[in-house]
């Protein structure tokens, strides 16, 4: 456009400049006073087509540029949009972006203490999971081990971090791929409520799929990284199932990196109760095997259908009211040889179950959740014996001892909790046998 405009003025100078010669040649017997100013008209028309020549040439090579600009950064965007893919690299997001794709916070996947899960979708149709976490201290720490821990990572089950966006003096949002069947809870306990959420009974083949595919999560978690990474929060709610059922692990809120020559690291209390380990209520410090627990918990609510701590409550009165431990029920019917009667009942109508299969989850279960970690097998062990590589023995013998809780504040400080918790199982560790050689396995017990 701008260089049509220069053209017409060219153009028009020129005929200007015919005109005034014309002028001049017709008055050649007027003044001398006229010459000249005719001469100077000249002079300044000649002046301004020559600036608007040299305008005209510097603009086309200055378009020249800019297109070669433009094509050389759309390359650069689409090899590192190609190398971000391949190399797994996350990208800033821009908080509008992430607003226009999920509809303004609309589509709500889920939500926990600190923060929510929103479905969306990208200008590209890429389907996206928005992770926003909230409270500002705890939330910069659980936006750091996030980061931190899975940012570098690459494995087929687990969960794949595509950005992140931080608001000025807002929440942080977290960007990963879409898992479109949900969370494993959804899929192996009985539906309660109208959540609009997948779910159904998972069959025993899946679940013993989903069994293998968080066992080798975990494992090159705990051996195959650079730094060993501690999820410290394996439960069915962080397990995602994709199109396929296969098992995705998610949620590194809280985990923690540990060096490949440390043994044990301190931390606080976090996490769920129920799948605590022993060493990190007693504050033994925790490692690896932490999760192994976790993940032994988590195995048994697979097999049978049902959380591993529920109240039970007969009719309306409340002071009815006790606690069921799963566990506890499964050890006495595996030393009766009745393991079938834990099983989940839904799986058991259908018929299509192994009982062999069941036995092998059932014992890797209890090896996993020994209190002595020492005794624990690693996540790479526990693949070996799910893919019937290894022969997997009888465990021991345990006696479980249930530490209630019931009475204290989940809020109250942390020195107060473990000083608690530690006497409390001290105390019925003493009680139970002053010299136990047996394996003991204890398990938090809250009213949430």
């Amino acid at each position: 456009m701008e260089d049509k405009n220069v053209n017409i003025i060219a153009v028009s100078t020129v005929i200007i400049l015919i005109v005034v010669i014309v002028i001049a040649r017709v008055s050649l017997k007027l003044s001398k006073a006229f010459h000249l100013i005719a001469g100077a008209d000249i002079a300044v028309i000649f002046a301004v087509l020559v600036c608007l020549m040299i305008r005209l040439r510097y603009n086309r090579r200055r378009q020249l540029l800019v297109t070669q600009l433009v094509s050389e950064g759309r390359e650069l965007r689409i090899e590192y949009s190609f190398l971000r893919k391949v190399a797994g690299v996350p990208i800033k997001f821009r908080f509008k972006e992430l607003e226009e794709a999920t509809g303004n916070f609309q589509s709500l996947l889920g939500q926990g203490a600190s923060a929510s899960v929103f479905k969306g979708i990208l200008a590209d149709g890429t389907a996206i999971a928005v992770k926003r976490i909230e409270k500002e201290e705890r939330g910069e720490k659980e936006f750091r081990s996030e980061v931190a821990a899975i940012a570098s990572v690459q494995h087929v089950n687990l969960v794949r971090l595509l950005g992140y966006c931080i608001a000025a003096g807002g929440p942080r949002f977290l960007v990963y791929d879409f898992i479109p069947n949900g969370s494993l809870d959804c899929w192996i306990f009985p539906k309660r409520g109208t959540r609009d959420l997948p779910g159904g009974c998972l069959s025993w083949e899946l679940r013993y799929g989903v069994a293998i595919d968080v066992a080798k999560a975990l494992s090159y978690l705990h051996h195959d990284c650079r730094s060993r990474v501690l999820h410290l929060d394996v439960k069915p709610e962080n397990i995602l199932l994709d199109e396929n059922y296969r098992a995705i692990v998610t949620d590194f809120g809280l985990s923690k990196l540990m060096r490949k020559d440390e043994s044990r690291v301190i931390t606080n209390i976090r996490g769920t109760r129920g799948y605590l380990a022993p060493e990190w209520l007693l504050e033994h410090g925790i490692s690896e095997k932490s999760d192994v627990y976790s993940y032994g918990m988590v195995l048994l609510e697979m097999i049978g259908g049902q959380r591993n701590v529920c109240l039970l409550q007969k009719g309306n009165d409340r002071s009815q009211r006790t606690w069921q431990y799963f566990p506890k029920i499964v050890n006495q019917k595996m030393r009766e040889g009745k393991l079938m009667e834990v099983v989940d009942h839904r799986l058991v109508e259908s018929g299509d179950i192994d009982e062999k299969e069941v036995k092998r989850l059932v014992h890797i279960a209890f090896w996993c959740i020994q209190e002595k970690p020492r005794l624990r097998p690693t996540m790479a062990h526990v693949v070996e014996m799910l893919e019937d590589r290894v022969a997997v023995v009888e465990p021991p013998d345990t006696q479980m001892i249930v530490i209630d809780l019931l009475s204290i504040d989940g809020d109250a400080p942390d020195g107060h909790k473990r000083a608690t918790i530690a006497a409390l199982a001290a105390e019925q560790l003493e009680e139970t046998n002053p010299t136990v050689s047996c394996s003991y396995t204890f398990s938090v017990v809250s009213g949430r």
